[in-house]
Order: structure tokens, then sequence, then C-alpha cells
């Protein structure tokens, strides 16, 4: 039987949550630097130019789209890349009400969407080199090799599975 002795409950219990708001700011640092950038590529017509670059990809994995969802893809498949997902969310919501037919069942085009936004292609690890530097590593970068390659191996299964069992349950 594992006795906890009360003296030492508090003190755990505040270095824990002193930890949780230094790891907190930090990742506010890493998401403030990485929205900004992404706002700035919105403002210069990068993301437009993006977008008609990962164009052919996206018309293959979510079929023929109109050029503001394709570019709403292609920020929130760019910002999920470089390890920000949580910059990435407001542009893949809107991407999923545009994609959505209003039939109450999800298409092709959405499933595609949730599995790419669930195993995103890791270029850039951010969020997770942001914690390892705040935890202390002393070399914060080396997920990014280990992280590039799962990440590729997820999202091609992911991409044939959806594609599977689409075609299985006849989901347009």
């Amino acid at each position: 039987m594992l006795f906890v002795c009360p003296d030492s409950i508090m003190p755990t219990m505040v270095s824990a949550g002193e930890k949780s708001i230094k790891l907190c700011v930090n990742l506010i640092g890493v998401y403030t630097i990485w929205m900004g950038l992404l706002q700035l590529l919105d403002d210069c017509g990068i993301t437009q130019k993006l977008s008609s670059l990962l164009s052919p990809v996206i018309d293959k994995l979510f079929g023929k789209l109109d050029d503001t969802t394709k570019k709403l893809i292609s920020i929130n498949l760019s910002a999920n890349m470089l390890g920000v997902g949580g910059a990435s969310t407001p542009s893949g919501i809107k991407a999923m009400s545009r994609l959505d037919n209003k039939s109450g069942r999800p298409n092709k085009a959405m499933i595609m969407l949730i599995v790419l936004n669930a195993t995103s292609i890791q270029l850039l690890p951010t969020t997770v080199i942001g914690m390892r530097i705040t935890a202390g590593s002393s070399n914060p970068a080396d997920i990014v090799l280990p992280s590039l390659l799962a990440t590729i191996v997820t999202s091609v299964l992911g991409i044939l599975l959806v594609n599977l069992f689409c075609k299985i349950k006849k989901v347009t």
C-alpha cells in the first residue's frame, strides 16, 4: 500500500501548476508568432499562390472545389505542416462548413479533411519543439525526422483508408 505524506502534496501541486502556466505562456508565444505569420502570408497573397500550388493535390484528394474552399484547405494543411494545429483550426472549420452539402451526413471531402487534420504531415513540429524547449531538452529539434516519417506514414495510410472505406460504403 502506498502512503502519501500530506505535506508533500501541496508543494507538488503548486510546482505542477507553475510548470503548466509556463508551458501555456510559451505555447501562446509560439502560436502568436505562427498565427501572425499566417496572417502576413494571407495579406501578401502567398496563401493564394500556395493554394494554386496545392490545387492539383487538393483536387485529387477532395474533388473539384471552389477557389475559396481550396484556399481554406491549403491554409489549414499548411498550418498543420508547420506544426501549429491550433492556428489551422479557424480555416479548417470554415473549410468544413463549405464542404458540407447539408445532407446531414459527412461526405468524402469532409472525412478526408478530418483525417488529414488528424494525421497532418509535420514538416516542422513547432508545438512539440516549443514543449521540448520548455521542458529543458538539450536538442528540442531532434523530433523533426521521426515526426516527419511518422506523419507521412499515417497520412498516406489515412488517405488510402478514406478512399477504401468511402468506396465500400459508397460515400460521395
